[in-house]
């Protein structure tokens, strides 16, 4: 099994999931141990030396005046974390959760928190075990760290709070006497550094940043096979067209449309038609999807940076060098988180277009909404109702959470990000997102069937024969609900994906570039 080193190797979101996944393994080496320690080591030294530091002898946020003294430092530690669990609503994801420990840890590990070694030993032994805390979703304005769910998180360190283990809900109590663990007594200033930071956003953009990748390989391959469909002309997608405007997500997605339906028969049977344009849901595929492709690497750069950073606060330099700034503050990942959950409802909104397309039919040979027999039966009508009111709900979700701040902690917080929202909304954007582009996976294969006895390429003819393992051809209505919720899957599961660069593979064709949209 790999190996990650907390603290000290570069992080990537795919290494991240991997470690999450159990398919890597993070430890802390030797010179990552030696930091912590080194660390450690300087705030026992300022408080021994009784130096006046935020957060180590202080009160909190706009208690910062109030001096604590020396034999209650552990006790400031403990309460922080009590006083500061105030979460409401829906228990976070569990991966979501298992995520924020995984990227808290790197984070303590590069040694200026000044936690205990013995406090990441046990955060690392919750995550190796899968012992997962109950996080509240609600309650983080992403400014001061994400203060509420990151208390909940790390409640268990004290014995308090509930972890999922067994398919269920148990008290920590409960946990640590079937595992005959005891409660840690924490030390000066490790409830802070626990619980500043920004691990809750960057958990959910990292949740959201494989999604969205995902959705947008999904995309392209489920958009090729509307164009088939739709008979379609691939002259949008000449790369001469795309260099002379040279943005990196169109060239990409322009590539990759050509490399799809290369060698079909489809496309060669009406290469002299009257068509003069295609509509812009299937010309402009190139500009649209890879304007959102663009929006994600930009998600990309900036989620490197912030899971590679030190985010709590006050920064433990040395003895004589603490600072007091502002890196918990969730502003670098907000703004692109909204930047792409709007990119993500675009990819809803010219699926949704394509999917009307097919539905208006008599366009040679294509009927009336994907079935002949109509009036009795009400077709693919339905499916395009759902698929509008997940594109309208999300164009709601777009509001971008960076653009509010609400003051806190009586003015001394008086700027925040409300990032933890945004990284919530932006998967919920992807849920719709997913489904939107099962609805249209369904219709395309549908449209697909009437283009026979011509072929399409051989990578978009493995993955209709791959839908039409699980989803079969539709002569009547039935409850295309549960078609759909298997469409969904599809790409949910990356099964699409997975099925249309293996056959890609096969055939020598160069479908993905992993080294610049890849997650590692």
């Amino acid at each position: 099994m790999p190996i990650f080193n907390y603290g000290i190797d570069h992080l990537t979101p795919g290494i991240a999931i991997d470690i999450a996944e159990g398919r890597s393994q993070g430890v802390l080496n030797e010179e990552a141990t030696q930091k912590i320690l080194a660390s450690r080591q300087n705030v026992l030294d300022i408080t021994e030396q009784e130096k006046i530091v935020y957060g180590v002898n202080t009160g909190f946020g706009s208690l910062c005046t109030t001096i604590i003294n020396k034999a209650d430092a552990g006790k400031l530690q403990e309460n922080i974390l009590r006083s500061h669990s105030v979460g409401v609503g829906a228990e976070t994801p569990l991966d979501v959760a298992k995520l924020m420990m995984i990227l808290k840890v790197h984070a303590l590990s590069k040694g200026y928190s000044g936690v205990a070694l013995e406090t990441l030993e046990r955060i690392i032994w919750h995550i190796e075990n899968d012992f997962i805390p109950h996080v509240p979703q609600q309650g983080s304005v992403g400014a001061s760290g994400d203060l509420a769910p990151l208390a909940h998180l790390f409640l268990p360190l004290i014995g308090e709070g509930k972890i999922w283990q067994d398919d269920r809900w148990v008290t920590t109590k409960e946990l640590f006497q079937k595992e005959n663990k005891t409660s840690l007594n924490l030390g000066p200033k490790e409830g802070l550094a626990l619980i500043n930071g920004t691990q809750f956003i960057a958990a959910y953009a990292l949740k959201g940043f494989v999604r969205m990748s995902n959705c947008l390989d999904s995309a392209d391959i489920i958009g090729a096979l509307s164009l088939e469909a739709l008979k379609g002309s691939m002259k949008p997608f000449d790369q001469e067209l795309h260099q002379i405007r040279p943005y990196q997500g169109s060239i990409y997605v322009a590539d990759r449309l050509e490399k799809l339906v290369a060698g079909s028969e489809i496309i060669e049977s009406h290469q002299n038609c009257s068509r003069v344009q295609d509509p812009y849901s299937l010309r402009c595929m190139p500009q649209v999807h890879g304007a959102s492709r663009n929006a994600w690497l930009h998600l990309k750069d900036m989620l490197t940076v912030e899971i590679n950073s030190v985010t709590d606060n006050p920064i433990i330099c040395s003895v004589d060098k603490t600072i007091s700034g502002g890196n918990f503050h969730g502003q670098p990942m907000a703004m692109p988180i909204d930047y792409a959950a709007l990119a993500s409802a675009e990819i809803g909104n010219i699926s949704d277009r394509r999917v009307y397309l097919m539905l208006e039919g008599e366009d040679e040979g294509l009927p009336t909404l994907l079935m002949k027999n109509t009036g009795l039966n009400s077709g693919f009508m339905i499916p395009q109702y759902t698929s509008a009111a997940l594109v309208s709900e999300n164009k709601g979700l777009c509001f971008p959470s960076s653009a509010d701040s609400v003051p806190t902690s009586m003015g001394q917080e008086d700027h925040v990000s409300m990032g933890s929202i945004g990284g919530r909304k932006f998967n919920t954007i992807l849920d719709n997102l997913e489904n939107i582009l099962g609805i249209e996976l369904f219709c395309a294969a549908q449209g697909f069937d009437f283009r026979r006895p011509l072929k399409s390429s051989a990578i978009l003819e493995e993955v209709h024969a791959h839908v039409r393992k699980q989803i079969t051809f539709a002569t009547e209505d039935r409850i295309f609900g549960d078609d759909m919720i298997i469409a969904t899957d599809l790409i949910r599961n990356k099964e699409i994906v997975s099925v249309a660069h293996a056959a890609a593979d096969h055939n020598n064709i160069k479908l993905y570039n992993n080294e610049v949209f890849g997650i590692y």
